[in-house]
């Protein structure tokens, strides 16, 4: 005797509550038809994606949550599921898992334990829960929890107390490097200490900056890996319970592999800009080809997101641009199949110092001519993106973004940034991944001395420290927010500490005018790094 629990592992849109049930529908019914599932587990907030934000604070948002249950309940599948949702009920509003069979809800289980921390804003919007979720189902007690609920010891505490053979954990756990073995390890410890097995469902797909990688597994009561779906992809994955033990045995399924840091990363950018691009309904991208290394990258990953068919890239050399950029350039447009124009911003750099030059007589040349030629390049793209509906991707990395080397209204200029959250000394591995699956990245862009070139023989470390350097103090003061006499302490140079540290603080005004990204870190600006722009500290 047994049970078939199947795992719907989806990219569900924020907002589409009429979209997501159909979503719904579509894989319970595949899991019925073709997995002959019983059971079928959805992520957290099944119907209104996550995280959907102040979208919680409108009634109509509720009201089409609960006509959406109704829907579901009158299909009458002949597998029962098990989805997540928003719930107004005792003048507060919850984060609801709830069981669906034979066409009633027939149970629902409030989350207890609200994330408020990082990306996590829920104590904004939900009242946590207090009772377990512990219901029959086919002579199992199931045990309903909802994300959060995993990671203290409580709720699950709880649920076996109150009789639970198997306990099933609706997730939207976002992506930062390293998260999956996070996850498996914590589940595993909640399996062992209650000895009980665990199903664990999670979100796949982008949404704003965040993306949900998926891996889904299952683990039994001693905490041994049973299944695991696979990452950055749709997935129904059949989780088959030997009903014969006590408590249920989950038997051994397919284990897809973890992947290594740059594949994971890679993926993730990828599944990042595809999902913003296609969820906002652009009609493909456009972004300036330099050759160089960070433009390089960010076409790698429009290409390989959206097909080369629907990616553009301009040229735009000025006086300053050499011809072996240019060369590198054009070669890996070609290499990728992607369109290419070359449009020179002499004649417009030339219009701008001619029309201002009365406004800076006496001044000497300084950085000012230098942003003009990054704004007159920004101004070209968004023509480009106005007129085409494309999205424009600006190319800017971590280390850039950290200490302001960049130009506001220039290559800051555009809707989505793939790698600003991709230190520099990575984005240089993941060149190498993405190259190691076909050589799309000319040798000498990834070889030769980074410059933005916007003077003469200009190269970065004119500017800033070499990047080997400047990330390993950036990782100390901004991911693992250490004060500068932490970081001299350990033996980095002060007098580059100090100039870092100030670079990154009065930065934070050119931050918050920034384009969202894929955020891969646990510490991305934006979302988890909200320091003041005023500040005295």
């Amino acid at each position: 005797m047994g049970l078939r629990i199947v795992i719907a592992q989806l990219n569900l849109l924020v907002g589409d509550v009429a979209g997501n049930r159909d979503r719904v529908l579509a894989a319970a019914r595949e899991a019925q038809d073709r997995l002959g599932a019983d059971l079928v587990i959805f992520p957290e907030l099944t119907l209104t994606g996550y995280p959907p934000e102040d979208l919680l604070l409108r009634p109509e948002l509720l009201q089409r949550v609960e006509a959406a249950l109704a829907d579901l309940c009158r299909e009458r599948l002949r597998c029962a599921l098990v989805l997540g949702y928003p719930k107004a009920a005792m003048g507060g509003l919850f984060n609801v898992a709830g069981l669906i069979v034979d066409g009633e809800l027939v149970a629902e289980y409030a989350k207890q334990q609200l994330p408020n921390y990082g990306v996590f804003d829920e104590k904004r919007y939900f009242r946590a829960g207090a009772d377990p979720g512990v219901i029959d189902f086919k002579g199992v007690r199931l045990g309903l929890s909802v994300c959060e609920d995993i990671w203290e010891e409580g709720p699950t505490r709880l649920a076996a107390e109150a009789g639970a053979e198997l306990l099933i954990n609706l997730n939207a756990s976002p992506f930062h490097m390293g998260k999956a073995p996070e996850r498996e390890a914590l589940v595993a410890l909640r399996a062992r200490e209650h000895g009980l097995p665990i199903l664990y469902c999670n979100l796949v797909g982008g949404q704003d900056e965040l993306v949900f990688d998926g891996g889904s597994f299952a683990v039994d009561a001693a905490g041994g890996l049973v299944c695991r779906a696979p990452f950055c992809e749709e997935a129904l994955v059949a989780v088959d319970l030997d009903l014969s033990e006590r408590p249920p045995r989950p038997l051994p399924g397919e284990v897809v592999e973890v992947p290594g840091q740059e594949e994971e990363v890679y993926r993730t950018l990828v599944l990042g800009v595809r999902d913003y691009v296609r969820k906002n309904g652009f009609r493909g991208a456009v972004l300036g080809l330099s050759g160089g290394i960070d433009s390089a990258l960010t076409l790698a990953i429009a290409a390989d997101a959206l097909g080369p068919e629907r990616v553009e890239v301009v040229l735009m050399p000025s006086r300053y641009t050499a011809e072996m950029s240019i060369e590198d350039a054009l070669a890996q447009a070609r290499s990728l199949g992607v369109a290419a124009s070359v449009i020179p911003i002499e004649p417009a750099f030339n219009a701008f110092l001619s029309m201002l030059a009365p406004a800076l007589a006496g001044y000497p040349a300084d950085v000012t001519e230098e942003n003009i030629q990054a704004r007159c390049r920004g101004i070209v793209l968004m023509a480009i993106s106005n007129k085409k509906g494309s999205i424009l991707l600006t190319t800017g990395n971590k280390s850039e973004v950290a200490v302001g080397y960049a130009t506001l209204y220039g290559d800051m200029a555009g809707g989505f940034a793939p790698i600003k959250d991709v230190f520099k000394t990575l984005v240089y591995r993941l060149a190498r991944y993405r190259n190691g699956l076909s050589p799309i990245i000319p040798e000498r862009v990834i070889t030769r001395a980074p410059s933005a070139e916007l003077r003469p023989d200009q190269t970065d470390q004119d500017s800033l420290p070499p990047y080997d350097l400047l990330d390993a103090i950036l990782q100390r003061y901004i991911e693992a927010d250490q004060g500068v006499a932490e970081i001299i302490a350990a033996g980095f140079p002060e007098a580059e500490v100090r100039r870092v540290a100030r670079l990154v603080d009065r930065n934070e005004y050119k931050r918050r005018q920034a384009p969202p990204g894929v955020r891969i870190t646990r510490r991305a600006f934006g979302r988890d790094r909200r320091y003041p722009i005023t500040s005295g500290f």
